[in-house]
C-alpha cells in the first residue's frame, strides 16, 4: 500500500485488534479465504440486476458466484426447493427494512421486540426509519423471569392484529420457540418473521434450533456468529421471494457488491465443513461458562443465563454505570459494549448493562479455561480489585497466547 498515512493507522487497528480481548457479540474475525474474496478484483464489477437479467455486459463470472452464494446458502441451511435466498444486501437494516417495503404497507402493523428489551431498531423502533414508516406494536420480556412471555405476546398479537411478527433479538440469551411463535402468526393471519442475525452460526451448527420449519421469512446477516463478510440475506417462501428480490433491486439498492457476495459464498463454504460445527459448539459453551464464572463472583447475568452466544449483565446493581464500565474494560484492554438491560430505568447513553459474547474469542481458539481467567479480569477490573495496568498486562499475554487467525 502506497497510502502511508491509511497503512499506518490499518496496522494500528490490527495491532489493536491482536492485543484486546473482543467481548462484542456481534464482531468476529474472518478467515483469509473471506478475505481474500473481499479485496478481490471483484470490487471492479457492475452486477446490476439478477443472474441472467444483468443490466450490464460482463456479468458471466458475477452470475456463477451469486449462483453459488445462493446454492451455498440452502445447502448450508438444509432448504427444499420451496425455500429462495436474496444474497445481494449491503447490510441487516436495510434488509429488513427492504422485507416489510416488499409485504407490508406504509402505515401497517409490524410487531417486534422492543429495543430496550434486546430487540433491534430494524424491528420497528421509532428511531429507524421503519418507526417512521410503519407502526410498531413492541413486546418485551417478562419482568421477573427476563424472557419471553409468549402467553403475553399472545395477547398482544390478538388485540393489535399486527400484519408481520418478528422475533429475533441483539441482547436476549435465551432460545425463542419459533413454533410458539408461529403459532401466534397464524392466529391472526399475520406473517412471521425471522430475524436471526445474531444466532445464523448457531443454527448452521446445529446448536440453536432452526427457524426455517417455522417462519415465511428469515433474515441473517452474514457477519456475526456466521463468521463472514459484513453484508445480509434473505431467505423466503416463494411466494414472497419476488416480491422480496423487487424491494432489494431495484427498490433499496443498485448494484450488488461481488466482492462481498464472493465473500459471503466463502463463509458459506466454511460453514459447511465439520469443523464449523464444533465451532459453534464451543461458541455456546464460552458463554455459559463465562456467565457462570460471573455469576459466582456476584454478577447479575440477565435471565439468569445464557443459551447463545451472548450475555447480559446487570452492572448498576454494583453501582457503576454501563457507559463507565465499558470505558474501564476498554483502557484494561477488555472489549465490550454497553447495554440497556429489560426494565432499565437509566439513559440509553449510560444503561444499567452491559453485553458481552464469546464469537471473537473463540475464533482465537479460546476455551472454557480461558473464560474463567477472562471473568475474573473483568471483574478485577470493575471491583478495582486490581491495578488496570497489571490487567492489561495479563490480557495481552492471554492474546499473544491466541492470536488473531491470520
Amino acid at each position: 500500500m502506497k497510502d502511508k498515512e491509511l497503512k499506518k493507522l490499518i496496522k494500528a487497528e490490527e495491532k489493536r485488534q491482536s492485543e484486546m480481548l473482543d467481548l462484542i457479540p456481534s464482531e468476529n474475525i474472518i478467515s483469509k479465504g473471506v478475505s481474500e474474496a473481499l479485496g478481490s478484483v471483484l470490487a471492479n464489477k457492475y452486477s446490476e440486476g439478477y443472474p441472467g437479467k444483468r443490466y450490464y455486459a460482463g456479468n458471466e463470472f458475477a452470475d456463477k458466484i451469486e449462483n453459488l452464494a445462493k446454492s451455498r446458502a440452502k445447502k448450508v441451511f438444509g432448504l427444499s426447493s420451496n425455500w429462495e435466498v436474496n444474497v445481494q444486501p449491503y447490510s441487516g437494516s436495510p434488509a429488513n427494512i427492504a422485507v416489510y417495503l416488499a409485504l407490508i404497507p406504509p402505515g401497517g402493523k409490524i410487531m417486534g421486540m422492543s429495543l430496550d428489551m434486546g430487540g433491534h431498531l430494524t424491528h420497528g423502533h421509532k428511531a429507524s426509519a421503519v418507526g417512521k414508516l410503519w407502526k410498531q406494536i413492541p413486546y418485551g420480556v417478562d419482568k421477573k423471569t427476563e424472557t419471553l412471555n409468549y402467553a403475553e405476546i399472545t395477547k398482544i398479537a390478538k388485540k393489535e392484529k399486527p400484519q408481520l411478527i418478528v422475533a429475533g433479538f441483539t441482547a436476549y440469551s435465551k432460545i425463542i420457540d419459533f413454533k410458539k411463535f408461529k403459532a401466534i402468526a397464524d392466529s391472526i393471519g399475520a406473517i412471521f418473521m425471522v430475524d436471526m442475525s445474531h444466532f445464523a452460526g448457531l443454527v448452521a451448527g446445529k446448536v440453536y434450533p432452526s427457524p426455517f420449519k417455522y417462519a415465511n421469512i428469515i433474515m441473517t446477516t452474514t457477519h456475526k456468529t456466521l463468521r463472514g463478510p459484513r453484508g445480509a440475506m434473505i431467505f423466503s417462501k416463494k411466494e414472497f421471494s419476488e416480491k422480496i428480490d423487487k424491494a432489494i433491486f431495484p427498490g433499496m439498492q443498485g448494484g450488488p457488491h461481488m466482492n462481498q457476495i464472493a465473500a459471503t459464498a466463502t463463509a458459506l463454504y466454511e460453514a459447511g465443513k465439520p469443523e464449523f460445527k464444533s465451532y459453534a459448539k464451543q461458541i455456546v459453551k464460552n458463554a455459559k461458562a463465562l456467565a457462570d464464572e460471573l455469576k459466582k463472583l456476584g454478577w447479575r447475568v440477565i435471565s439468569g443465563g445464557t443459551d447463545t452466544h451472548l450475555i447480559l449483565i446487570d452492572v448498576f446493581s454494583r453501582g457503576i454505570g454501563g457507559k463507565l464500565a465499558s470505558e474501564m474494560l476498554e483502557k484494561a484492554g477488555i472489549v465490550v459494549n454497553k447495554n440497556t438491560i429489560p426494565y432499565d430505568t437509566r439513559n440509553p447513553g449510560d444503561p444499567s448493562g452491559i453485553r458481552l459474547g464469546t464469537p471473537t474469542l473463540t475464533s482465537r481458539g479460546m476455551k472454557e479455561k480461558e473464560m474463567k481467567k477472562i471473568a475474573m479480569l473483568i471483574d478485577g477490573v470493575l471491583t478495582k480489585k486490581r491495578k488496570l495496568e497489571i490487567i492489561n498486562k495479563e490480557v495481552k499475554l492471554l492474546c499473544l497466547k491466541f492470536p488473531v487467525r491470520k
